[in-house]
């Protein structure tokens, strides 16, 4: 497997889906924004009996993602700072072929370990467990 993240891109933030958070994840972003987590969580998530997320603005995909890049990169949560290595494209031949088409940094630089990719896998299982 390679990847290596392509500079300026956010190709990987402008897909269509949710972007689930860990109660570490809401701690260190609402920190970072001089929040508290309530007022954060208030303000920014939406929650299930199970999960957390990240609401999804009406004017772009996330709230973080602006001027071109993500204004809590410093702090993104877990499922961003995996990317690409989360376990259904790291398990899956096609899958990974498939996410190469939206993301220009997949098949570029360094060959990544297996043990690598997959230790990214692992930090998404044990920080979502109920969707894996």
């Amino acid at each position: 497997m390679r990847f290596e993240c392509q500079p300026g891109c956010t190709a990987c933030c402008e897909q269509q889906g949710f972007v689930y958070l860990t109660a570490a994840d809401s701690e260190r972003i609402a920190a970072y924004l001089g929040m508290s987590v309530e007022d954060f969580e208030r303000r920014y998530v939406y929650r299930t009996r199970q999960l957390r997320r990240l609401r999804v603005p009406r004017e772009s995909q996330c709230f973080f993602l602006k001027g071109g890049g993500c204004s809590i990169h410093a702090v993104k949560p877990v499922q961003c700072r995996a990317f690409p290595f989360w376990p259904e494209l790291v398990e899956s031949r096609r899958a990974w072929h498939q996410a190469a088409q939206y993301c220009p940094g997949i098949e570029k630089g360094e060959l990544v370990q297996i043990e690598a990719a997959q230790a990214g896998a692992k930090e998404m299982r044990e920080a979502y467990p109920s969707m894996y």
